[in-house]
C-alpha cells in the first residue's frame, strides 16, 4: 500500500536509481510487511537549482548525493515500527546502493484507508 517518491539529483545512473529503489522497497517489506509485489515508486531527478536541502541541518552533514524518499502509507503503526523502517531503510542504502547514512532523508506520510484505489476508481481498502 505505500506510494514512494524518490528525488535525486538530476544526472544518477540508472544502476544507481535502481539499486536505490530495490533498497526502499526491501526495506518497506521487512520493516512495515508489505507484500513483496505491493511497490509503486515515482522516482524522479532534479537540477541543482531544484534540489535544495539545507547542507547541514540538525548537524547532519550532507551531500549531492542525498536520497529524499517521502513514503506515503495508511496510518496506524507505532512509533518503534516507523523508527525501525528509518533505520533499516538507511542501512540498505549505504549497504547495497553505497548511500552514505547522512545523504537519507525520509517523510512519512499517514492517511486514512478510505483515501486509496489502486484502480477502477473503487476503494478496495473500504470494507462495503
Amino acid at each position: 500500500m505505500p506510494l514512494v517518491r524518490i528525488a535525486l539529483l538530476k544526472g544518477t545512473p540508472e544502476a544507481q536509481r535502481t539499486l536505490i529503489s530495490n533498497a526502499v522497497h526491501q526495506a518497506l517489506v521487512e520493516t512495515i510487511s508489505i507484500p513483496a509485489q505491493d511497490r509503486f515508486q515515482v522516482i524522479t531527478e532534479h537540477s541543482a537549482a531544484d534540489f535544495v536541502f539545507d547542507p547541514s541541518y540538525l548537524n547532519i552533514q550532507r551531500t549531492q548525493n542525498l536520497v529524499m524518499v517521502q513514503v506515503t502509507i495508511s496510518a496506524g503503526r507505532s512509533l518503534e515500527i516507523k523508527k525501525s523502517l528509518f533505520k533499516r531503510m538507511a542501512e540498505l542504502l549505504n549497504q547495497l546502493a553505497g548511500v552514505r547514512k547522512e545523504d537519507v532523508m525520509i517523510n512519512l506520510v499517514e492517511v486514512l484507508k478510505e483515501n486509496w484505489s489502486f484502480g477502477n476508481g473503487e476503494a478496495q481498502y473500504v470494507m462495503q
